[in-house]
């Protein structure tokens, strides 16, 4: 009966060692030294610490419901949120609704504009080194090869490079008889318009001034436009146009975000005067300086212009309400085209000739009417 007895302690003591490692519970230093004295405080022991494993569970299982619990209410209060949230034109409309609010960029590029600089075939070098400064210009313009219209045209074909190409605006440079160039201003793609029709006038390059003013390239301008431009009704349709090619949209990947150059049109004599400027910021070398800076703008720091380039000049022709074509919205009744001032050139030195030959047969004629009269005493002395 002892045999059996301290057969029955050993095998229990195993058997409860087996459960206290193969359970996540730890086990106390005491636990290791404990020898029961009978099979019944065993049998008392391993029921206390099976409950004690079944508690254990159930804690633990109680923290995973509650952890589930707080993720599911936090994801029903996000989306609770997403939906009482306004979306971003609702929200931009909010904000532009209240004059005294003031709406701040998030810096996205959300203005998709890309302008289709391109030329007719037949332009001369320095109409093509112009082209190559306004692509310098607009970091958002697409680059096409020489135009070939062909038979289809040269509106259609502009219009489909543009459509393939996703530009919604293009600038296209048209030269005739190698001397005169029109450039051309407009709206493509879903719009088709309105379209401007230029002669291109005063062309000065880059390469060609040598000016001092120097800018980042890619960085986006200020465009200054004249108080014309706010008078004038086929001026603020212009300044539309201009705002769309020449303005580089907010966050596109090959625009710089600088500001640190003016793009000026100016409207005088009838035209259209383009320029580039940079701003340049000086800052005084020492207190003199400063003292006098101060003193003359009430500020250290002296803000200037310098021109960079190109500089031309825009004669409005004509403005069209279609892209390339359509009805006409403006027409300029005081240009002339330049075939129309040859023909005069030519027409004066023709005038020039024809007063040259009529005052030589007019000598002629006085010369011929100048006869003296015989004189009888001529002979008298012979």
């Amino acid at each position: 009966h002892r045999m059996n007895e301290s057969g029955v302690i050993l095998s229990f003591q195993l058997l409860s060692m087996i459960i206290w490692f193969c359970s996540d519970t730890t086990v106390p230093d005491t636990t290791l030294h404990w020898l029961p004295s009978s099979p019944t405080s065993i049998l008392r022991s391993i029921l206390a610490m099976e409950k004690g494993k079944t508690k254990t569970a159930k804690t633990k299982q109680n923290e995973l419901l509650d952890i589930v619990k707080a993720t599911n209410s936090h994801s029903i209060t996000e989306e609770q949120e997403m939906t009482e949230m306004p979306n971003s034109k609702e929200r931009d409309a909010d904000v532009t609704d209240d004059p005294n609010s003031i709406a701040v960029s998030d810096g996205k590029y959300r203005n998709k504009q890309r302008c289709l600089v391109l030329c007719l075939r037949g332009a001369t070098a320095r109409y093509r080194h112009l082209l190559e400064d306004l692509r310098t210009l607009l970091p958002h313009h697409k680059k096409e090869s020489k135009l070939d219209p062909g038979r289809s045209g040269m509106a259609s074909a502009v219009n489909d490079i543009a459509e393939m190409r996703s530009c919604n605006t293009v600038v296209f440079l048209e030269c005739r008889k190698r001397q005169d160039a029109y450039l051309w201003v407009g709206q493509v793609g879903n719009s088709r318009g309105p379209s401007a029709k230029f002669h291109l006038t005063n062309v000065h390059t880059m390469d060609e001034l040598r000016l001092t003013g120097n800018c980042m390239k890619g960085s986006r301008p200020i465009l200054t436009f004249d108080e014309s431009f706010d008078r004038l009704g086929h001026l603020k349709l212009l300044k539309e146009l201009f705002t769309d090619v020449f303005g580089t949209p907010r966050g596109h990947p090959k625009s710089k975000p600088f500001v640190d150059r003016v793009m000026a049109f100016y409207y005088a004599d009838k035209k259209i005067w383009v320029r580039n400027y940079q701003i340049l910021e000086q800052q005084p070398t020492n207190a003199l300086e400063a003292h006098h800076a101060k003193k003359q703008s009430g500020q250290e720091a002296n803000t200037s212009l310098v021109e960079i380039g190109p500089r031309f000049v825009l004669n409005p022709i004509r403005i069209f309400r279609g892209s390339f074509g359509g009805q006409t919205l403006f027409q300029n009744p005081d240009f002339v085209s330049p075939n129309e001032i040859r023909a005069m050139q030519k027409k004066r030195k023709g005038q020039t000739y024809e007063q040259r030959k009529e005052s030589q047969k007019r000598r002629k004629t006085r010369q011929e009417q100048m006869v003296l009269p015989e004189d009888p005493l001529d002979s008298v002395f012979r």
